[in-house]
């Protein structure tokens, strides 16, 4: 811990690859994606960031449903994967992608403890709610907010202002993801920033500084107390 997190009065967390995995939207299709699905995953990621990041450059926005159905079709076009039954099952279990194991038990940690907690994503209004629904998390948030309220994507400083919006100083919030670049923005932008560094990426080159870099979310201590 490289600051104390004392004084925390609302969790907000990211949603695709911290509390959802993106690799399970291939695991309906395994048997047809037989060796291509670790490759389809990790282009599919890729591309779907590059997109997000390259469309907010250009300020040429589009929401989340529409640059994941693009990201899937470069993926495809790239594995040479030409099946437009599997591409539409893709893309349904993008609405139900599993949660990771870690996830339930600490939001009712937290929620006991008196957080408040939401959501913070990328992911559209119908996207979000589809997959908080189908993992069983449907409750366990006081907001879930998406970036379509400020019609750019993450890591725009507008839409971490969302979060402050709703529940006060940016110092009292403790946002939570998977993703380096998303708590290093967290960070500069002013909030306490927990790093769930699940893959064991190295830090990032980037303004800002993680107050808590953990291996899951399981490992979020009790001193990330209540003010």
């Amino acid at each position: 811990m490289k600051r104390s997190l004392s004084g925390i009065r609302a969790c907000v967390f990211d949603a695709y690859g911290t509390l959802f995995d993106v690799n399970s939207a291939t695991s309906p299709c395994l048997s047809e994606l037989g060796e291509e699905a670790e490759p389809l995953n990790r282009i599919w990621r890729e591309k779907q960031l590059q997109y997000m990041w390259l469309r907010a450059a250009q300020g040429k926005h589009a929401d989340f449903w529409q640059v994941t159905g693009d990201a899937l079709d470069f993926s495809l076009d790239v594995l040479g994967i030409a099946n437009s039954g599997l591409r539409r099952r893709l893309m349904e279990a993008y609405l139900t992608l599993h949660a990771y194991p870690d996830v339930s038990p600490v939001l009712d940690r937290l929620k006991t403890a008196g957080f408040r907690l939401a959501i913070l994503s990328n992911g559209t209004p119908k996207m979000l709610a589809s997959a908080v629904s189908s993992a069983g998390l449907a409750g366990k948030f006081d907001a879930v907010l998406s970036v379509e309220e400020a019609g750019v994507f993450k890591p725009h400083q507008s839409v971490y202002q969302l979060a402050v919006d709703k529940f006060g100083v940016a110092s009292s919030i403790a946002f939570v993801s998977s993703n380096g670049w998303d708590v290093y923005a967290a960070s500069s932008f002013g909030m306490r920033a927990v790093w769930c560094n699940r893959t064991g990426q190295k830090p990032e080159h980037l303004p800002g500084n993680p107050d808590l870099i953990l291996p899951s979310l399981a490992k979020l201590p009790d001193s990330v107390s209540v003010a």
